[in-house]
């Protein structure tokens, strides 16, 4: 019962997180998502069955659990989003030191994004084409 517990609120902490990562540049959605995801499948099956369900958040989800895929939406948005924390951390003068261990990360995180495999339902809609 208490890891059930501590299983229900590590979901609905990383829920909260990934919904406040939708709306805060600095916070990424997706990880949280699979967090939650993992926390629900030993927790609630009712929450990881609403997640899985969730018109936005669902398919993000589903698709890492079944292919470890990501899609390309995804991949361009996180892409972006770290592009422009970077640029941000430029214009307000964060030292050379943070700009550079931020660089490292975001590429090691673009590399970690663009290697994996895309969700099987977006290479059948482009005819195969990866």
């Amino acid at each position: 019962m208490l890891v059930r517990s501590f299983h229900l609120a590590i979901g609905i902490t990383a829920t909260g997180l990934a919904v406040l990562g939708v709306v805060l540049p600095l916070l990424p959605t997706t990880p949280f998502l699979l967090v939650a995801a993992w926390a629900f499948a030993r927790s609630s099956p009712r929450l990881e069955a609403w997640l899985l369900g969730h018109a936005r958040f669902g398919p993000l989800v589903a698709d890492w659990r079944r292919e470890g895929a990501i899609g390309r939406r995804a991949r361009r948005v996180a892409v972006a989003v770290m592009a422009a924390t970077w640029g941000l951390g430029l214009v307000f003068g964060l030292s050379a030191a943070i700009l550079a261990l931020q660089a490292t990360i975001f590429v090691a995180v673009s590399v970690f994004l663009w290697t994996r495999p895309l969700p099987s339902r977006e290479v059948a809609a482009s005819g195969g084409r990866p």
